[in-house]
């Protein structure tokens, strides 16, 4: 059976707002606004639908307090990151906000109203202190140049009530909710549930490890990949799930199961460990995989690791009570060529060879165009990245030439395109300025002053 949520009682806002839904759009048609950050958004709909339980709302300032300095709410139950609505001091002067008013959340995309907050109370946060408990206080964390660069100065917290959730038109069928999931274990009759965060793409050792991790605890396995705001630079979400999909048949009948999660991860290390765990529990898994500098941003620009590569796993160990959902160590996996198979790094024989590929490897043979093994990953992954990841020779471009009237630019650019057609590779072609005045301007005039 599915676990229980985190403070006892699944906070699905949909479902408990569902009677009030048309009289809240009707009120929030009245209503001043605020259009919500990516982040936000981000937040908001877990907050709905229930993967933040017990929060029902943004953080007042004596949770939010609470949170950052003792990983708790007011209440004494266990939360480890801040969930915020930040405003600026015009928002505040424009929308009248004061405790009491009632306003209305819309989505940036396309100014739907999703919710709407009831003001509990407005505070300025301490952000030097947020970042030192929070993130460790390196300034160059990723979390901490947001907190500083793009969160506005003041938080407003307060209950919200729901309207709609947010509309997504990419991978519908995978969205699944924490009631729809919950209901999805129940009706595949699953009792224990390993969950598998991530925000890259899965290969082979990624594969054998959640099948190890399954199979030594009789569950089955839950591939949970974050598709909201994750870390700079990393492979788009569209890209990602492409490839989950085409790793989902190499499991085996009725192990897996594949559901995404419209998370904004923080990066926050061993907190954001804590965190997944919570959010994990409320989605109904019984066992959570936490990995070697679980969610955290790497290293800073002199090479220093932001967070100990063990520190993840021993907060969440610290906590397992309170959080009542089993921690899986993560194990880092290697490849021995000799057996054709892949076996944990600390229990491979001294002496025996194994191999490798590192991120940047990856990253510089999809580049090149260089062969990607198929011990390391499945001819449908490769196929896949290197769809969305062509090297450059693969690549298209743009030559922009511009210069003064009866320069030459239009024979150069003539002379170009016959010499990359007759070099081969790739199609060319020309759009010169009198073609665009005659095709797709057409009828314009043009003053030459």
């Amino acid at each position: 059976m599915a676990n229980q949520p985190h403070g006892g009682v699944l906070k699905d806002l949909h479902a408990r707002d569902a009677p009030l839904s048309k009289a809240l759009a009707e009120e929030a048609h009245r209503l001043k606004d605020i259009v919500l950050t990516e982040r936000q958004l981000c937040d908001l709909e877990l907050i709905m639908n229930g993967g933040f339980s017990p929060l029902e709302g943004f953080l007042p300032e004596k949770d939010y307090k609470s949170v950052v300095e003792t990983l708790r709410l007011s209440d004494g139950t266990l939360f480890s990151i801040p969930i915020t609505l930040d405003v600026s001091q015009a928002d505040i002067d424009v929308l009248g906000l004061k405790p009491g008013v009632r306003v209305a959340l819309r989505d940036p995309r396309d100014e739907q109203a999703l919710a709407i907050i009831t003001v509990e109370d407005i505070y300025q946060p301490d952000k030097e202190r947020e970042a030192t408990y929070v993130f460790g206080g390196d300034p160059e964390h990723p979390s901490i140049v947001y907190l500083r660069n793009r969160v506005k100065d003041f938080y407003v917290g307060g209950k919200v009530q729901a309207i709609q959730p947010p509309t997504h038109f990419d991978y519908v069928d995978l969205r699944y909710t924490p009631a729809e999931l919950r209901l999805h274990f129940k009706k595949m009759a699953w009792r224990k549930v390993v969950a598998f965060q991530t925000r890259n793409p899965m290969h082979r050792a990624h594969r054998e490890l959640t099948v190890r991790a399954a199979r030594q605890r009789l569950a089955n396995i839950l591939i949970h990949p974050v598709v909201g705001l994750t870390k700079p630079g990393d492979v788009d979400h569209y890209t990602r799930v492409r490839v989950y999909q085409a790793l989902m048949p190499k499991y085996p009948n009725g192990m897996a199961t594949l559901a995404l999660l419209p998370l904004a991860m923080r990066m926050a290390g061993p907190r954001e460990a804590i965190w997944h765990s919570i959010i994990r529990k409320n989605h109904g898994a019984t066992h959570f995989i936490v990995g070697r500098d679980h969610a955290g941003p790497g290293k800073n620009s002199k090479g220093v690791d932001f967070y100990g590569p063990y520190d993840a796993q021993d907060l969440v160990t610290k906590f397992r009570e309170e959080l009542n959902i089993e921690m899986v160590p993560f194990q880092q996996m290697t490849y021995l060529p000799a057996t054709d198979e892949y076996q944990p790094v600390d229990e491979v024989p001294k002496g025996v060879q194994t191999l490798d590929i590192s991120g940047t490897e990856l990253r510089r043979r999809l580049k090149t165009g260089a062969p990607i093994p198929d011990w390391f990953s499945y001819d449908a992954v490769v196929k896949t990245l290197r769809e969305s990841y062509p090297p450059r020779t693969k690549q298209g471009f743009v030559l922009f030439l511009t210069g003064l009237y009866n320069s030459g630019k239009d024979a150069i650019g003539r002379a170009l395109q016959i010499a990359l057609n007759q070099q081969g590779g790739r199609s060319v072609s020309l759009l010169l300025g009198e073609t665009v005045r005659a095709e797709l301007s057409a009828g314009e005039r043009y003053l030459i002053k």
